[in-house]
Parts: structure tokens; C-alpha cells; sequence
């Protein structure tokens, strides 16, 4: 994304907002490109970057239906659920670790 504006951190002008902005206003892109970007210093790393998009042609978010919700539920149970103990964890179980907690933490279950 070369070529675009960047503003530092809290300097962007009115009327721009990144994605969590258009959100809260209720709000999501709807297809348009990056219109800029927020940059915020670090002092070890490279900056923070957020991306801005017009708020003006942002499309107001699509409700939830009663099988999107579903589908996003059983999504969700099926992260949670170890595929060793084959029990729902109660969160979701970590990639780094493939298996619930209980199950990573015993040595014959994890080898």
C-alpha cells in the first residue's frame, strides 16, 4: 500500500477511522480501499500502523441471523472442545499447544 497519507498517532483529520472505529459506530467498510494510515511510534520495534477508511462511504454493519449465530456458536464450541479428552475446555484451546491444558500437561497424553 504505497502511496498513501500517514498521520501520527491521534493527528488523523475528521472523518477517517480504522475498522474498530467503524464499528462501534455500527459501521463496516464495505469494500472500499485503504484511504490512509495511523502511525504510532515504538521505541524498540517499528511503529503501530492502523489503517483508515472514509466514514462517509462505510456501509452499515449486516445484522445477525438466527443461523449465522448458530453456525458462529457451533464454530466456537468446536474450538473449545480437545481433540485428545474430547471434552469442551471452557476456552479456546491454544494452536501452540493442540490439546487442552490437563491433557498438555500429562506426559503420556502429550508424547
Amino acid at each position: 500500500m504505497t502511496g498513501l497519507p500517514v498521520y501520527r498517532w491521534r493527528l488523523a483529520p475528521d472523518g477517517l477511522a480504522t475498522r474498530r472505529q467503524l464499528r462501534a459506530l455500527g459501521l463496516r467498510p464495505g469494500g472500499q480501499d485503504v484511504v490512509a494510515q495511523v502511525e504510532r511510534p515504538r521505541r524498540k520495534r517499528g511503529p503501530l500502523v492502523a489503517y483508515l477508511y472514509c466514514i462517509d462511504r462505510a456501509r452499515p454493519v449486516r445484522p445477525m441471523t438466527e443461523r449465522r449465530a448458530a453456525a458462529l456458536a457451533k464454530a466456537n464450541a468446536a474450538r473449545r472442545r480437545c481433540p485428545t479428552c474430547r471434552r469442551d475446555a471452557g476456552y479456546v484451546i491454544p494452536a501452540s499447544l493442540g490439546m487442552c491444558v490437563p491433557c498438555a500437561d500429562t506426559p503420556h497424553l502429550a508424547a
